[in-house]
């Protein structure tokens, strides 16, 4: 998935923001989860991107952890940017091995998508936007204007990550696809 998205997302106008179809996606998804083969170079790079959001919004306790919540969101209060980077770096550290892995894929996806945005449409404000909700939630359900300030905090600290990708996960993350 990450590697079609890196591949044709950087090309695809208002990817993770238009949305597959609700029916492929859904078969897809149960054909997937039974184990059988799919071959995603054939259908939409929107359900591809859809289905991977969905995947996301799947990880028990978020991929950024729902117990380290209030310290996420507390990020983007701190001072300058060298600090956010070290308190991310810091965050990061907590998380378990497979979720570090992912996210260095993720922001690797995401730093491509933004290097393109003038093509696509999508800064790392508006891949921010699509994507924040899919990496991390609080561990309760609240009201919509806590959740809609919580929502506006996760975007804003996705957004830095996104800008900010290869200071905090290291130039590496350019290549991590390799040529494709």
């Amino acid at each position: 998935m990450l590697s079609l998205l890196y591949q044709e997302g950087p090309s695809t106008e208002g990817i993770f923001r238009r949305s597959g179809s609700a029916k492929t996606c859904k078969e897809l998804k149960e054909k997937l989860d039974s184990g059988a083969e799919v071959d995603l170079a054939c259908e939409s790079i929107f359900v591809t991107a859809s289905l991977f959001k969905d995947f996301l919004r799947n990880i028990p306790g978020s991929i950024l952890s729902s117990q380290l919540c209030d310290k996420w969101v507390s990020v983007m209060d701190q001072g300058n940017n060298e600090e956010k980077i070290k308190s991310i770096q810091r965050l990061i550290e907590q998380l378990p091995r497979a979720n570090v892995v992912l996210l260095r894929y993720i922001f690797g996806v995401l730093h491509g998508i933004e290097m393109r945005a003038e093509e696509n449409q999508m800064n790392a404000f508006n891949l921010a936007i699509c994507i924040a909700p899919s990496l991390l939630w609080p561990p309760v359900s609240s009201t919509p204007d806590v959740e809609s300030e919580f929502t506006k905090k996760i975007s804003s600290l996705v957004q830095f990550l996104t800008e900010n990708c290869c200071r905090i996960f290291g130039d590496e993350i350019t290549s991590l696809f390799g040529e494709i």
